[in-house]
């Protein structure tokens, strides 16, 4: 495990300031943050600085509401490997649905 973030992921990461922040302790927001908006080299750096195990504890244990139904998916069922049923609404951000009607004018 390396005692520092990458500078690489500030973006990701970006309601912390990266270099006074303890990833150990808050692993479970670095987790879901690189899971739900991380890249590639962002998901290789998680592996590598994180059991599978804990990934999937803090996956399972603590969610958050920052997935899209795909990225949730590919989180759940494909990186984590993760069988059991999940409660969705618990990770899957919604947005509500929210047109504006326009008043038409009688001329």
């Amino acid at each position: 495990m390396t005692s520092k973030i990458p500078t690489n992921l500030q973006g990701v990461l970006w309601s912390v300031d990266i270099n006074n922040f303890d990833f150990i302790k808050n692993k479970a927001y670095v987790i879901h943050q690189v899971l739900a908006y991380g890249t590639w080299d962002h998901l290789v750096w998680l592996f590598k600085n994180y059991t599978i195990n804990e990934i999937r504890e803090s996956f399972e244990k603590y969610p958050e509401k920052d997935y899209t139904p795909q990225g949730y998916n590919f989180s759940k069922n494909v990186l984590l490997e993760i069988s059991k049923p999940l409660d969705e609404k618990r990770y899957v951000k919604t947005f509500p649905r929210y047109i504006r009607q326009q008043k038409t004018r009688s001329i």
